[in-house]
């Protein structure tokens, strides 16, 4: 939390900062655009409090280049090399058991599920098939 910094509570520390920053893209833009750690903080905030794109606080910069930017990153891979660096790091401390086990008697059906006909049964067994059956 060294220069002065206020570290809120969705923000990324500084060691959080200085792993990601590296995998970002560098801008191709000649003009000056908001901080890379602004937008990203502000990515998280959305992400982890659930609120609409509109609804992110403006001291992270205006909510369509938070979106832009996320739309942007998602597309050419950043977030999957940011998650890939992350598992190859808690990989080589050995802070992570991979397995997953799923119990499927946990998993319930969606509620269409129940009740459907079975045995190929015509929806419409008249000729007429134009009308939706009841």
């Amino acid at each position: 939390m060294g220069r002065g910094r206020v570290l809120r509570r969705h923000e990324l520390s500084d060691a959080e900062w200085e792993f990601v920053r590296p995998l970002l893209p560098l801008s191709l833009r000649r003009r000056k655009r908001l901080d890379d750690r602004t937008v990203l903080n502000g990515i998280v905030w959305k992400f982890r409090t659930g609120v609409a794109w509109r609804d992110v606080p403006e001291r992270y910069g205006p909510w369509a280049t938070l979106h832009t930017r996320f739309r942007r990153w998602a597309l050419d891979g950043t977030f999957e090399r940011m998650l890939r660096a992350a598992r190859a790091k808690a990989d080589a401390a050995g802070g992570v058991d991979w397995l997953v086990s799923v119990d499927s008697t946990a998993v319930r059906a969606h509620q269409h599920a129940a009740g459907a006909r079975k045995g190929g049964v015509p929806l419409c067994p008249s000729s007429r098939c134009d009308r939706v059956p009841q």
